[in-house]
């Protein structure tokens, strides 16, 4: 088991929702991540999603877009981020750490680094580096079976994005192999695209419900505390990533830390 059930289930006893924060690692300095990590977990952050750069990010818009290009000239790959994870673990064993990313990244590095029939590079460095769970934003479930069963083999879960237009019959596929959480996209497009309507997110819970019986988070659009409060009085959790790109983007090194801190404090405030 993760941390990732453990920590939802503490949260629901306290009758509170889940912050998941998610940053592009390496960005905006290629060192910053753990310390931000940390700021983010001591403003009240109880999962973290750290993307895995990529050249291609087709679910992104062009604030992660634009972070992650940044990261990729910074020398940020899958072994750099993994070394964030230990470098993170070195101070905190607690909060679950989810990677975000594409099956190109995964792949590559299987290549690199020694896969077989019955072992994933991937997985097996990612489990000892101390990750909670990965998101595939191109791993549809139906050619993922044998990724999500070794995930859970090491101890890890795999996530899945449901939209607005997914179907039963998609929900259902998805809760055969979904572990830790679900991550709803609550708007038709990518990331940081539109104004969020939380009604109609508030209609769509129970659907997924029916068939899904992880936790629910929800996010693209949320990026101030009014909307998080909002949402979070229907979810299970609340995401945030590219507003806290945008604030972190253009500081200096000494204050990325801080600013992410204050920001997040609010969110934590406001579902609180």
């Amino acid at each position: 088991m993760s941390r990732i059930q453990p920590t939802f289930a503490a949260l629901k006893a306290q009758g509170r929702k889940a912050l998941i924060p998610f940053v592009t690692a390496g960005f905006p300095y290629a060192d910053i991540t753990p310390d931000l990590m940390h700021a983010m977990v001591a403003a009240g952050a109880d999962i973290i999603e750290l993307g895995v750069p990529f050249s291609d990010p087709m679910a992104d818009g062009p604030v992660i877009q634009k972070a992650g290009e940044k990261a990729l000239k910074l020398g940020i790959g899958t072994s750099e981020v993994l070394d964030m994870v230990r470098a993170f673990r070195c101070k905190d064993d607690a909060t679950p750490v989810v990677l975000m990313g594409y099956a190109n990244p995964v792949e590559r590095y299987d290549l690199k680094h020694g896969a077989d029939s019955t072992q994933s590079a991937f997985i097996r460095d990612a489990a000892k580096a101390g990750v909670d769970g990965v998101l595939i934003v191109d791993y549809p479930p139906e050619e993922c079976v044998e990724f999500a069963d070794r995930l859970r083999a090491h101890g890890m879960d795999l996530i899945f994005l449901l939209a607005p237009t997914s179907t039963d019959a998609r929900m259902a596929q998805v809760a055969q192999l979904a572990s830790g959480y679900v991550y709803y996209v609550s708007l038709k497009g990518v990331t940081g695209a539109g104004t969020l309507d939380v009604g109609a997110v508030e209609a769509m819970l129970p659907r997924i419900r029916q068939h899904v019986k992880v936790p629910v988070g929800v996010g693209f659009g949320i990026r101030d505390a009014a909307t998080a409060k909002a949402i979070g009085k229907v979810a299970d959790a609340v995401v945030i990533g590219s507003k806290i790109i945008q604030l972190i983007e253009n500081q200096p090194r000494e204050k990325v830390a801080s600013v992410a801190h204050d920001f997040l404090k609010e969110i934590r405030a406001a579902l609180d």
